[in-house]
């Protein structure tokens, strides 16, 4: 069966759960306020797309490659991005509620995470080299073997990264967040 290749086309107040995306190819589409919930998005290509306003929430992503995907106000409650095709891999996300989301050992260098909501998000194993993570609730969010060089997370808040079992080298963290590089201690900061 061939795939279907959809090119620069603008899909708005669509209800994905009940009338499935056709599997194929999008390249420059965006999606507007679109509910995807529980959806299977398996084996798709989104290349240059965008996704606005939409609920993305418990949607399978097994083998959807995302390549220079935008993430703009969307709802993406307990996505395992982990089973995502990685060959170019590049996405952003702003203003989204990324809350349980698992990226459990993936390649994320240079992504970026603009005010987002990431409570209990696994970043266990992941790599976020020179990531972008500003503004971001990080509460709860699991931090482990994840590689953190020169990632910026300066303006993210409520973390707890443990030193002692990620590489941070290099990172940019603000005053204000130090606590969360030292609550394994039990040491509290005054002022911070």
């Amino acid at each position: 069966m061939e795939r279907a290749y959809i090119d620069e086309e603008v899909f708005e107040n669509i209800n994905f759960s009940t009338q499935p995306l056709e599997k194929g190819d999008y390249e420059y589409c965006t999606f507007i306020n679109c509910n995807f919930e529980g959806s299977k998005v398996e084996d798709f290509h989104f290349i240059e797309t965008e996704f606005i306003d939409c609920n993305l929430s418990n949607v399978s992503l097994t083998e959807t490659a995302l390549q220079g995907v935008r993430f703009q106000q969307c709802k993406m409650l307990g996505v395992s991005f982990e089973h995502c095709n990685t060959l170019g891999l590049a996405i952003t996300f702003k203003n989204c509620n990324l809350n349980h989301t698992s990226f459990f050992k993936m390649m994320l260098k240079h992504v970026k995470f603009m005010d987002c909501q990431l409570d209990g998000a696994d970043f266990a194993a992941a790599d976020l080299s020179e990531s972008l993570i500003t503004n971001c609730n990080l509460n709860h969010a699991k931090f482990e073997g994840t590689q953190l060089q020169k990632t910026d997370l300066r303006r993210s808040y409520n973390y707890e990264i443990d030193p002692e079992k990620n590489a941070l080298q290099g990172a940019l963290f603000s005053l204000e967040g130090i606590s969360g590089l030292l609550s394994k201690y039990q040491i509290y900061i005054d002022g911070a």
